[in-house]
């Protein structure tokens, strides 16, 4: 019910504001089980839909202003739908983002309110951001009868990300929000977009995030240097194989033969995809056959790959994966997103949770002085209209 609670929450801030009755849309943040840094190497990648959510209640004005608020930080922004205002990366760039690729999709976006809130933890790499853009969209799309498909929602949603805030994702986030299925992973083909829906038994574990509360400054830039590296990788063995267009296509024995006598450090990079990509098609089959220990090694393995040969990952982030590994509980765990800090993701049974968590807290504290949390979560469905009536009581 406490879903429900936080909708209807939202719902009232908007009637009380606006004195008008909101349509109320959920769209919730990820978790990206295995396949990390492929997408933007044509890769794929295993997302899943959380529990963990962004809510928006969104109705038409009466003119072409617009008033947005923010009810977790209680700010509030107003302008006029024709004149976009944009102060870099703040909240509310990402709703007038989407609007800005509506109306350059060629959409007359009359004017709207809105009020936004939910519970997904900022900067714990859940994608918050592409909740909000899901959820404005799908929103915009109903309340306006623009009869987008969800995949035209995925890629507006993305290109408001690119091009509006400047942040340059791929399309994973997006499409994670809007296609999630309840007990179901994503095996999504990052070249192609085609995908397929895996089942991924739960019943006894819960995916849990140990937060290691920082982000390191070279996320960024690193994160730049790295696809540069994988494209290097991918022009040398260009010259022999010109049928090669990203590392999707490419195999160890090119990477052996024309990357490493040349470059090493980009060997190693290269290599990690490589091996990234084929270890989560094999990890599917795990799930086929709902042998999650073997998924869980492989989770390590990435970890391993993440920190020694693709370095993007810290000290804090290889302790909690460390601490864990010799935790029969503990299925499988690895550094999740970008690097550099951020959150380990975890399959931890049930009943073990709290010691396990309690004790990687205190040795957290004492190796680091600073505090970790920690989120539990589980795999729900994608963005959604919430009816928000049948719970106004609870409040």
């Amino acid at each position: 019910m406490q879903i429900n609670k936080v909708a209807a929450g939202i719902a009232e801030k908007f009637r009380q504001a606006f004195n008008s009755e909101p349509l109320v849309v959920r769209s919730p943040g990820r978790v990206n089980l295995i396949g990390e840094h492929t997408d933007y190497n044509g890769g794929f990648v295993l997302p899943a839909a959380i529990d963990k959510a962004v809510y928006v209640a969104l109705g038409k004005s009466n003119d072409d202003m617009c008033q947005f608020i923010a009810a977790d930080m209680q700010e509030q922004y107003s302008g006029n739908i024709n004149n976009l205002k944009k102060i870099e990366r703040h909240w509310y760039d990402y709703i007038n983002g989407v609007v800005d690729q509506l109306q350059k999709a060629g959409y007359t976006i009359p004017g709207f309110n809105c009020v936004i809130g939910g519970d997904i933890p900022t900067g714990a790499g859940m994608s918050s951001s592409a909740a909000v853009e899901c959820a404005v969209l799908y929103a915009l799309n109903e309340t306006f009868h623009l009869k987008l498909d969800t995949l035209s929602m995925v890629k507006l949603a993305q290109k408001a990300e690119n091009e509006y805030v400047g942040v340059q994702c791929g399309i994973m986030d997006q499409f994670a929000s809007m296609f999630g299925k309840k007990g179901n992973v994503i095996k999504l083909d990052c070249r192609s977009l085609e995908f397929e829906y895996t089942p991924f038994v739960t019943d006894d574990i819960k995916i849990v995030l140990f937060d290691t509360n920082i982000k390191h400054s070279l996320a960024s830039s690193e994160y730049n240097t790295r696809r540069l590296q994988c494209e290097t990788g991918v022009a040398m063995i260009q010259e022999f194989h010109p049928q090669v267009k990203t590392l999707r296509d490419a195999n160890m024995d090119m990477l052996t033969k024309y990357v490493l006598p040349k470059d090493k450090v980009v060997y190693d990079r290269c290599r990690y995809v490589v091996e990234e990509i084929q270890r989560l098609q094999a990890a599917c089959i795990d799930l086929v056959h709902n042998d999650r220990v073997a998924f869980g090694k492989k989770m390590y393995a990435t970890h391993e790959g993440l920190s020694k040969l693709y370095d993007v990952s810290c000290r804090e982030l290889d302790f909690l994966v460390e601490f864990v590994k010799n935790e029969k509980a503990v299925l499988g765990a690895r550094m999740m997103g970008g690097g550099f800090g951020g959150c380990t993701i975890n399959l931890i049974k049930e009943g073990a949770i709290a010691e396990i968590a309690a004790r990687i807290a205190k040795a957290y504290q004492d190796a680091f002085n600073m505090e970790m949390k920690m989120y539990v979560t589980q795999i729900e469905d994608g963005t959604n209209i919430i009816n928000v009536h049948h719970y106004a009581a609870q409040l």
